[in-house]
């Protein structure tokens, strides 16, 4: 029997943020005595170095992740009678945007094996009325959208990305932002590339689109009280800008760190009662979240919890039995996947600072247990 050795947080931010405190305290001061909050230089700065990053030609800074898959639907005018097809294993922003906009969700159950949209069955659910895919790289998981490519073609639909969880991802080279007509990212507070507050961005390559979202986002104006569009206000403050240009410098760094202790999970973790995430080893898993699966998971929970370890679900209930979704009408062996992944997943620490010792301790822990 293990003996409670440590306090172990499911994420600790001051790991992050101690060593580049000096970097942000400097653009804070900065920012206080420009006196320019809104729309200023770290906004374009910021703006430039996350679309060059992405490897794209434009990025435009909104207020959160929800507002970036909002965004990116109006700019491609899809409203009411569009479809938009969505993995049903997701959490609920992505929803809330398409019926936010008049589209019907279209719901596609998770892979088996790397939990996002179980690609061999989105072409069957595509209609008349299907204008884009919305695909989610899942806890950092990058979605193999080259697998689309054919369906993008033949039934002239648009991808668009939710990279919500995937800063940095990478697919044959390519990063996360390139592989569709545009990308949404969240910049919450607790994400691989995190603000200290709300923000958000949209990356296209698409420049007449890019243009046309950011004067949605700016109360559908390009120029001052002259309003293209039935807009809103959706925008990156100077101070979030800020900080993220900071810590965009050490996001590779953070991701590299991220992937060499999901190694360590991968090859030391030994239980047949828990399931481990499939990776290939590439930069196409950032590992915004180390997902188990565990039939006991109450019992694994309570029992890392007694051991002094922190954990996570993501995400218990499906969206079509979320009481704000009641109208779906789905029955659960629709989606069989999708049911095993909420019922069964439980998140464990896995983030940059993550000490040897901690992570060894986690490791034997998790081989140690037996459930009920």
């Amino acid at each position: 029997m293990i003996e409670n050795m440590y306090n172990i947080m499911y994420l600790d931010l001051k790991r992050l943020h101690m060593p580049i405190g000096q970097e942000l305290n400097r653009v804070y001061g900065d920012i206080i005595n420009r006196q320019w909050y809104i729309q200023g230089e770290y906004n374009k700065k910021f703006e430039n170095d996350f679309a060059s990053y992405c490897g794209s030609t434009n990025c435009i800074g909104v207020g959160n992740g929800f507002d970036a898959i909002r965004l990116i639907l109006q700019g491609l005018n899809i409203g009411e009678g569009d479809e938009v097809i969505v993995p049903a294993n997701t959490f609920i922003a992505t929803i809330l945007a398409i019926t936010y906009v008049g589209a019907k969700p279209v719901l596609i159950d998770a892979d088996k094996d790397t939990y996002n949209i179980d690609l061999t069955k989105v072409e069957e659910k595509i209609t008349e009325k299907t204008k884009a895919i919305i695909v989610v790289h899942l806890y950092g998981h990058v979605v193999d959208v080259d697998r689309l490519a054919e369906l993008k073609e033949k039934y002239k639909i648009k991808i668009i990305e939710d990279a919500a969880q995937a800063h940095g991802g990478e697919l044959r080279g390519r990063k996360v932002g390139t592989l569709g007509d545009a990308a949404a990212f969240s910049f919450y507070p607790g994400k691989n590339l995190g603000a200290l507050g709300d923000a958000g961005a949209i990356v296209t390559a698409d420049d007449l689109l890019a243009d046309k979202i950011r004067a949605i986002a700016n109360y559908g104006s390009k120029k001052k009280y002259v309003h293209l569009y039935k807009g809103c206000n959706s925008r990156m403050d100077e101070l979030q800008a800020g900080f993220l240009s900071v810590k965009l410098k050490h996001l590779d760094k953070w991701n590299d760190e991220r992937r060499n202790i999901a190694y360590r999970y991968n090859t030391e973790i030994r239980n047949e009662l828990l399931r481990i995430p499939m990776w290939d080893g590439s930069k196409n898993h950032v590992f915004h979240i180390y997902p188990i699966l565990c039939e006991n998971r109450e019992e694994l929970k309570i029992f890392l919890k007694e051991k002094g370890i922190e954990t996570n679900v993501h995400y218990p209930i499906p969206i079509y039995r979320q009481e704000a979704y009641s109208e779906f009408k789905i029955e659960e062996s629709q989606y069989p996947v999708t049911e095993m992944i909420c019922n069964q997943e439980i998140s464990i620490p896995l983030y940059p600072g993550l000490t040897k010792k901690e992570q060894d301790y986690i490791i034997r822990c998790l081989n140690e247990f037996r459930g009920g």
